[in-house]
């Protein structure tokens, strides 16, 4: 998704796009949440939005009238004057602010208000897919369907891959599935002559790069490889990305600390 460009406003005024996209909004929203603001913002509930470069301000009508401030930067920082908002939680009110400062009252089409799987759902998935993956200890005469397993796992993995928004929660969920992969091949009995995992590992370091291109903040997740020694050495153009991002501190896993948020 391009982040970047200008967004018309009702009477003419144009700020810069939002940091966070449509993508990220609903990748982090839980369902009820996502439902409650999307009918909040097709039904016309929010008014007196302003923007500037810190953030975006606007009412939004409820059960009473709430007061709300969305980050410029990320959707779920700011305030409202609600019940949740009150706790530093983030609340339909501020996700339905969000919303309006992506798409300026215009309405959302069918798959932009299809909300994403959450984490465990698509953690879930990639379970699935990866028992496709698995240890070679049969006779020769199957080898050729064991291979054909493999071929099923990583185009599983695919599928589930190209329907995840570009954000740093996903980045973090496709290192911890290449560490995984990379265990079964250097420790997990998986004969992959063929090179068919090896390839979908290359294939997801290439989508991973261009990730960081895209987002800088997803390079924050290549700090899961700080201390990894890779069967192939896949990790190494990942890692380069962070030595070129001076936001982001890489640490061993020895003292489980992290940098760069």
């Amino acid at each position: 998704m391009n982040l970047s460009g200008s967004l018309p406003r009702p009477g003419g005024l144009t700020t810069a796009m939002p940091a966070h996209g449509l993508d990220k909004i609903k990748f982090a929203t839980d369902a009820p949440t996502w439902g409650r603001a999307l009918a909040l913002y097709e039904n016309g509930k929010i008014t007196n939005f302003k923007s500037d470069k810190v953030g975006y301000s606007a009412t939004v009508h409820g059960g009473h009238q709430y007061h709300v401030f969305v980050s410029a930067h990320r959707y779920d920082e700011g305030s409202c004057n609600c019940y949740l908002g009150q706790k530093d939680t983030l609340c339909k009110h501020m996700v339905a602010v969000a919303l309006y400062a992506m798409k300026g009252g215009d309405p959302l089409n069918d798959k932009e208000k299809q909300l994403f799987k959450d984490v465990k759902a698509v953690t879930a998935a990639m379970s699935g897919a990866m028992r496709y993956i698995k240890p070679y200890n049969g006779p020769s005469r199957i080898w050729f369907a064991y291979q054909g397993s493999l071929r099923q796992g990583c185009n599983r993995l695919s599928v589930i891959i190209s329907e995840l928004p570009v954000s740093e929660q996903t980045t973090e969920l496709l290192i911890k599935l290449l560490l995984r992969l990379d265990d079964k091949l250097s420790r997990g009995g998986v004969d992959d002559s063929d090179g068919t995992v090896g390839g979908f590992i290359e294939e997801t370091v290439h989508a991973l790069e261009q990730y960081a291109k895209l987002d800088p903040a997803c390079t924050k997740a290549f700090r899961l490889l700080g201390d990894r020694e890779t069967c192939f050495g896949w990790e190494e153009p990942l890692l380069k990305l962070t030595r070129n991002n001076p936001k982001t501190t890489i640490f061993g896993a020895s003292d489980g600390s992290y940098g760069g948020r």
